[in-house]
């Protein structure tokens, strides 16, 4: 099943969840914020994204600039990175959707469709 971890007040998480509702695409749907994604699914979706850290990341959170993660993150090894994202949902580039075989970050209507 597809597991979307997102958040109930942004925009594009709805969209996306309406997206799967409109395509009858199975879901469960997981508060980010509260339970960010395990460091084996960020590794996981790290996969799909070539090894692309900053594709993990809201870069636009408020989380994001307070740490200023612009500069700190290419200084980053990838262990580093994994237990930040871990740690805090907020960091996470929403929605996050994965299953046993593909993930996407962030919502692109089209992508989503062929993808799920």
């Amino acid at each position: 099943m597809l597991k979307v971890y997102a958040y109930k007040n942004c925009d594009t998480c709805r969209k996306a969840l309406r997206c799967l509702e409109e395509n009858n695409v199975r879901h469960e749907v997981i508060p980010i914020r509260e339970q960010p994604p395990s460091e084996k699914e960020l590794r996981r979706m790290l996969a799909f994204y070539g090894g692309d850290l900053p594709k993990l990341f809201n870069t636009s959170g408020q989380d994001y600039k307070a740490l200023n993660l612009k500069d700190k993150l290419p200084r980053m090894n990838e262990a580093e990175a994994i237990g930040l994202l871990s740690k805090n949902g907020n960091l996470v580039k929403r929605p996050f959707a994965l299953n046993e075989r593909t993930g996407l970050v962030g919502f692109k209507e089209e992508e989503w469709k062929s993808r799920f």
